[in-house]
């Protein structure tokens, strides 16, 4: 058994018990260099009986290099690499460099290799169970830390543990929120089984119960008596001092045959080549075995502990680093490494040297290792000789900074690239980007600015379109219609001269949308533009994909290939662009919310709201929140408070006005369900402050026809009517059948007219919202009971009642059930399914699978393994008691298996 590791034992062995029945465990262990992570994790494997084995170890000298540990971590496992989707068997091929790749102009998407990871460990723990073993994580490549992290918080139901070592309080992505275990010192009576009673108690207290500490300084303990008394004792410092001290005492060519080894990977034969390029000899290594800094393993250099490496490389004379650097590119046949030791080779500026990390940063981008290629493209620039080709290659770092999640990081390089006042087309490109994170971290009315600004300047009409069209979005966010109405403006000087489809459409649809929100038509583009579509341009645009989809929600109608479009849509997960769903998502469970497939809805705001949090895209994390509270409002769902206020603050922090005005009708449509318009009025009156304020005149934003129904109840009739009246002349203008249709109820429910509930029904038959046909029922239905038509209002409350509790919508169901009891009918309610006790995922997961959707199909699609899928199948089959997918297709749609 380790020393004074006991109880750390027993839990991993927990993990490994698991496994062997089939579930996860993932366990991050972390602590300060010496404090035996590794020694744990030498003894994990050692006890990891009938469990293959999958290992990995960060290095400073591969940190920069694409999915260098990731590599070393799944070689033995990629035989089973043709064994995964097609899509994410090609993103991982080349991420690790297996095949060509796509074209650097196409960057991979930095999230589709942790799918594949995911996909491809599941798949070889099939065979046995499986322990992947990472140890100092902290030096791992980013690209490879995110993929694990990925496959770590997606594992459920798999026959695998993860056990990940990394030092503390060193910033790396797999810090984020997986299960800790937190390494402190050994005990006292451990620690005197280590160096002996008489050193034991005064090097215990000294440096904590540190393990490697206790054996390095119990030669020397006059190095802990040097400290003065009372003063912590920096145990990795001293540490490094003490190996530091070890090797100097070695001779020179020790010491040069050392520092070689810990600029590359710690291959005996790579090292030999640089050393007999040095004119060192190599067997020197012996004398670093001797004392116990390195051991010759298996034609390997492996370091007694990392901070052995991390003080021979401090402690070397800087001309002698670069001298070992440049005899390590002059050996190495890699082009990539290359480029990297000679830009740890050289002193100031060297274009040459900077075009080879130019090369570097295409390859990494093109691999989906954005993090590495930001690192590369900013060594280019910073070694670039002229300003121009420096501002251009700080661009492209600040790019791929961004598309690696790296937002602060981002603006940071494009803010240094802009000091150099770089040629018009980069400062546009500069600009373009960081609007784009300030619509998705950060203020939309920032970006806004930034957009309008760098669309002045462009003399491209196409590209200012886009700039243009993306100012729109970020107005949109911030319901600032003025500005908005101004784009649109300039959008409609600029198209004529624009003849490329994709630019074209994306305008017309930004110019209409802006247009509808301030009240000013917009619709006639909007329709434009669909005839247009689709195009080829606009799908490689990822970023501007979802404009048809939010021409849908603004249409909010029947037909216009309105189907196709939905469709097309749902195909883009198969992409795997999974930095981009948290938009797509969003678009398209809204979308769902205005028909009645509220469960798709449900499963789309869910899965969008997770992304974006992993994702650190605030903004879309503030949409998903509203839009989620919003449908689950509806259902009465107490929890949508709890959504609606965080999204209220995130919306107050960062300007995004359209969250809040989402929240509010969530708030009070929920008290509105509830049969209480008390309480549901001063949301909406609020709601109304904040779209007088912004001047927002989209009658779909309003929340006019339920005010009139608040106002009625209060007794506030005059009140109603107004509404209703100011509300339908904005529906008017609009011009659409969702809008008029809610209008035509407000006015029947304001002015005791039943031509415009006629109507209103008459409207809904163009639109998809049951919801809402539901709501005209009841009102309808409310009002020929009260002028005493009950044979009549029964028709409309039976609907409205079947309506309602179709969709889960049950505190409507119950008002409608009283008002036709009010006739002297009871209603026939629908008894609730045990289908409707499916959480979002599982709900998503059946839809799939009875959709003709194999296992491995909807793993796929929804980022998952396929244990994990069986695992909520499960679930879903004893919650609803059946065996079959014909009965699960049954249940899901009665009638229709």
């Amino acid at each position: 058994m380790l020393i004074g590791r006991a109880a750390e034992c027993r839990e991993i062995e927990q993990l490994f018990a698991g496994a062997r029945v089939g579930a996860a465990g993932v366990l991050l262990v972390t602590g300060e260099p010496g404090i035996g992570k590794t020694t744990l994790l030498d003894e994990a494997a050692r006890m990891a009986d009938g469990l293959r084995i999958l290992r990995a170890r960060g290095t400073e000298a591969e940190r920069e290099l694409p999915f260098a540990a990731l590599l070393q971590l799944l070689r033995p496992a990629l035989a089973s690499l043709d064994r995964i989707p097609g899509p994410q068997r090609s993103a991982l091929a080349s991420a690790l460099a297996l095949d060509p790749g796509p074209d650097p102009g196409s960057p991979a998407d930095r999230f589709a290799v942790g799918a594949a990871t995911l996909s491809l460990i599941c798949r070889y723990a099939e065979d046995a169970p499986l322990a992947l073993i990472v140890d100092d994580a902290h030096l791992l490549d980013r690209p490879s830390a995110e993929a694990l992290l990925f496959a770590a918080r997606r594992l459920v139901a798999d026959p695998i543990v993860m056990l990940i070592a990394a030092r503390v309080h060193e910033p790396h992505p797999l810090e984020a929120d997986l299960p800790r275990l937190q390494l402190d010192g050994i005990p006292l009576e451990d620690a005197r089984q280590m160096v002996g009673h008489h050193l034991a108690e005064e090097l215990h207290r000294a440096v904590a119960g540190n393990p490697l500490a206790l054996l390095e300084l119990a030669d020397d303990p006059d190095r802990v008596h040097r400290m003065p008394p009372g003063v912590p004792v920096p145990v990795p410092a001293m540490l490094t001092e003490a190996f530091a001290a070890r090797a100097n005492r070695l001779s020179s060519d020790a010491r040069a045959a050392l520092l070689v080894a810990a600029l590359d990977d710690g291959e005996l034969g790579a090292v030999s080549r640089v050393c007999e390029e040095l004119g060192v000899d190599v067997a020197a290594l012996a004398e670093a075995e001797a004392v116990g800094l390195i051991v010759i393993r298996d034609g390997e250099v492996v370091w007694r502990h990392p901070l052995v490496r991390s003080a021979i490389y401090t402690s070397a004379d800087p001309a002698e680093r670069r001298t070992a650097h440049h005899a390590v590119a002059r050996t190495t046949p890699d082009d990539d490494r290359r480029a990297w030791h000679l830009s740890e080779a050289v002193l100031g500026a060297d274009d040459e040297v900077a075009a080879g990390l130019v090369v570097a940063a295409e390859h990494a981008a093109a691999r989906g290792a954005h993090a590495v290629a930001a690192t590369a493209y900013e060594r280019a620039g910073r070694l670039s000789q002229g300003l121009p080709d420096r501002a251009l290659r700080l661009v492209a770092a600040g790019e791929a900074a961004w598309s690696a999640g790296l937002a602060e990081r981002a603006e940071t390089l494009l803010a240094d690239a802009l000091i150099l006042q770089p040629p018009l087309p980069v400062r546009i490109r500069a600009q373009e980007i960081r609007g784009d994170i300030e619509v998705k971290c950060g203020s939309p009315l920032r970006a806004r600015d930034l957009l309008i600004a760098a669309a002045a300047e462009c003399d491209d009409p196409a590209v200012a379109t886009g700039l243009l069209a993306d100012a729109v979005a970020a107005c949109f966010r911030s319901c600032d219609v003025v500005s908005g109405l101004e784009v649109a403006h300039d959008l409609d000087r600029l198209l004529p001269a624009v003849d490329r489809p994709g630019p074209r459409i994306i305008g017309l649809l930004a110019s209409g949308v802006a247009k509808i929100l301030a009240g000013r038509g917009g619709m006639d583009q909007i329709r434009e533009a669909i005839e247009l579509a689709p195009s080829d341009e606009l799908d490689r645009d990822r970023r501007r994909q979802v404009w048809m989809m939010l021409a849908a929600l603004f249409l909010r109608e029947t037909g216009s290939g309105r189907t196709l479009r939905h469709q097309a849509m749902l195909e883009r997960r198969e992409q795997v662009a999974l930095g981009t769903l948290p938009g797509l998502l969003f678009v398209l469970a809204r979308d769902d919310a205005t028909t009645d497939r509220w469960a798709d809805a449900g499963a789309s705001y869910e899965e969008g709201i997770q992304l974006s949090r992993e994702t650190g895209q605030t903004a879309e994390l503030a949409m998903n929140l509203a839009g989620l509270a919003w449908l689950w409002s509806h259902q009465g769902k107490a929890e949508c408070q709890e959504l609606a206020a965080e999204c209220l603050r995130i919306s107050a922090e960062r300007e995004i006005h359209l969250g809040t005005v989402w929240s509010l009708f969530a708030l009070g449509d929920l008290e509105l369900g509830r049969g209480d318009p008390a309480a549901a009025l001063p949301h909406y009156e609020r709601l109304v402050a904040v779209l007088a304020e912004n001047g927002l005149k989209d009658p779909d934003l309003s929340p006019a026809p339920e005010l009139v129904e608040v106002y009625l109840r209060l007794g506030r009739s005059d009140d109603a009517q107004r509404v209703a009246g100011e509300h339908s002349a904005l529906a008017e203008a609009k011009g659409q059948p969702w809008s008029l249709a809610r209008a035509a109820r407000a006015r029947g429910v304001a002015g005791d007219s039943e031509a415009d509930f006629l109507l209103a029904l008459g409207l809904h038959e163009e639109t998809l919202d049951a919801f809402e046909l539901a709501r005209t029922r009841l009102a309808y239905g409310a009002w020929l009971r009260r002028v005493r038509r009950r044979v009549d209002a029964r028709t409309q409350l039976r609907l409205a009642v079947e309506g309602f509790d179709a969709l889960g919508a049950l505190g409507w169901a119950d008002q409608a059930a009283a008002e036709l009891k009010a006739t002297g009918e009871t209603a026939r309610r629908r008894v609730p399914s045990t289908a409707d006790e499916l959480t979002p995922q599982e709900r998503q997961i059946a839809v799939l699978l009875v959709g003709g959707h194999s296992i491995r199909e909807a793993a796929a699609r929804l980022f998952l393994s396929p244990k994990t899928i069986e695992y909520h199948l499960r679930k879903v089959y004893a919650k609803l008691g059946i065996h079959t997918r014909a009965e699960l297709a049954e249940h899901l749609n009665p009638g229709t298996a």
